[in-house]
């Protein structure tokens, strides 16, 4: 038992000697996908800094926090999807239904503000149950199911709204919460960026210390062999779709906060901007491979390249050069560090 134990030690050893070291900094960042947007959150806040002082002080940090919560919290839930090799192009749609929901209980018909929260979880439970079922049970590829599901929320919630906003002063202290601000030393942190950080400090539990979030990895790196090793995989999508759906509400909560009313014109670009966090984060596309940590910082990152170039007085079109020349950049990277899997 040990001779084989000691020759399958000695192949092993044989077989990393052999390696590049290039093959050696792919085999690094397929292990631990949130290198990459570290380091690039790293040299760009140094570049900026350079160009700008501004940049680092404690109320600009503290801006940028703020202006990625919304896009962050959205992000959580991309993730999960995104790593069961799902996509989900309804997060922002969905949002906004669930805020016009908790608006007009809390704002036209007097429902208390935590009855409205807690109607407004039950119907992104509800939304992203039917995403997963769609996907699960029926076969339909999640492109599809989602962008179908896209506009039809967006049309529910604007014949729910007729175009009007509903002002935070008719919500409740409890929905327009997300918005208060404390001191954290010379930082002004909001509930609403404190709950953010919450949620990725739970899903990242929820990933890496349970046996859900291990079937989670499992489906999206092989289904096939997941369900032969007897994972449930419809009932694993079907339960991942919906915890992002309760993440979706609890992101429409922070942004009636950040916004100050219930709106559909809030967040337009948010069901891409969810996918660009996910994506430059080190989230494979494929599924399987990926991180809430590595989502977290592409979340800044995208922050911190619209304030940076902002504060050198770059145009608002170089802004978005820059974020497509991200994304393009992270999915290049994704596709080399996918051919380690290849090489085993």
């Amino acid at each position: 038992m040990s001779t084989s134990v000691n020759a399958a030690t000695a192949a092993e050893v044989f077989r990393r000697r052999r390696l590049t070291p290039v093959q050696r900094v792919r085999r690094i960042l397929h292990r631990y996908p949130e290198i990459s947007p570290f380091l690039v959150l790293i040299i760009a806040c140094v570049v900026f800094a350079a160009a700008n002082p501004r940049f680092l002080l404690a109320s600009n940090l503290s801006l940028i926090l703020q202006q990625v919560s919304i896009v962050g919290a959205l992000a959580v839930g991309q993730t999960l999807i995104i790593l069961t090799a799902g996509i989900d192009l309804s997060v922002g749609a969905a949002m906004i239904l669930i805020t016009m929901v908790m608006g007009a209980l809390a704002g036209q018909l007097g429902v208390p503000g935590w009855l409205s929260l807690l109607i407004g979880m039950g119907v992104g439970a509800v939304a992203g149950c039917l995403n997963g079922l769609l996907v699960a049970e029926v076969g339909l590829p999640p492109f599809i199911v989602t962008l179908g599901t896209l506009n039809v929320f967006t049309a529910i919630a604007l014949l729910m709204s007729g175009g009007r906003s509903i002002p935070g002063t008719a919500l409740g202290p409890l929905l327009t919460w997300t918005d208060a601000y404390f001191p954290i030393g010379p930082f002004r942190m909001t509930t609403g960026a404190l709950l953010v950080i919450l949620m990725y400090l739970g899903v990242g539990f929820a990933l890496s210390q349970t046996a859900w979030g291990r079937h989670v990895y499992a489906v999206g790196d092989d289904a096939a062999a997941a369900r032969l090793s007897g994972i449930q995989v419809r009932r694993l999508l079907i339960s991942v779709y919906g915890v992002a759906g309760v993440i979706f509400a609890l992101s429409a909560w922070i942004l009636i906060g950040r916004v100050g009313a219930a709106t559909t014109n809030s967040a337009v670009d948010a069901n891409l901007d969810s996918i660009t966090a996910v994506v430059i984060g080190g989230t494979s596309l494929f599924g399987g491979r990926g991180s809430v940590l590595g989502t977290f910082l592409g979340a800044i990152i995208v922050g911190v390249f619209r304030n940076g170039l902002a504060l050198a007085r770059f145009d608002v079109l170089y802004q978005t050069l820059a974020i497509g020349l991200l994304i393009i950049a992270a999915v290049s990277l994704d596709q080399w560090i996918r051919k380690v899997r290849v090489q085993k």
